[in-house]
């Protein structure tokens, strides 16, 4: 099994779930050690959850399945190269590496443009399309100083 087989999976969970009213047409999946431990496909629509992106799905299921909050050693598959939303995601999970199929440009022309997205992340704050305004810092950061002091945290 290689890319190319793990990645028709994921196009195939992307237009399964597509057909089935779940969400937008997008599909990922999770392996490790050549088996796949996670899979996932878009649920925003039918869960009414906007984080509900496939890969954010395959995420969860593939945590839940290997009984961590770290992929280590996986490879996601997306359908679609990530948003932003899920890169954060993937980039907190840690896999090894992603493969992804269609480019985000590609998305865009079916309706799926995360550009401005990209946009507002480079922007001021104070430019940014929904409004951002900080507060009770010093409160805020006592927070994590306890953090830092806890002796029996879970490092991630």
């Amino acid at each position: 099994m290689n890319d190319e087989y793990f990645m028709r999976e994921a196009i195939r969970l992307a237009r399964e779930g597509m057909n089935a009213g779940k969400g937008g047409p997008l599909g990922s999946i999770i392996v490790k050690d050549g088996q796949i431990v996670g899979r996932g496909s878009n649920e925003v629509t039918s869960t009414n959850d906007p984080t509900a992106h496939a890969e954010v799905v395959a995420i969860r299921d593939a945590c839940r399945n290997l009984n961590t909050f770290q992929l280590d050693g996986c490879t996601l598959y997306a359908s679609c190269e990530p948003c932003p939303m899920c890169l954060g995601a993937i980039y907190w999970a840690r896999p090894e590496r992603i493969v992804y199929g269609a480019f985000h440009s590609d998305a865009a022309g079916a309706g799926f443009d995360d550009q401005f997205i990209y946009q507002e992340i480079d922007k001021p704050r104070e430019q940014r399309s929904i409004p951002m305004s900080q507060a009770l810092r010093d409160e805020a950061n006592t927070v994590f100083d306890e953090w830092k002091v806890k002796t029996d945290k879970t490092k991630y």
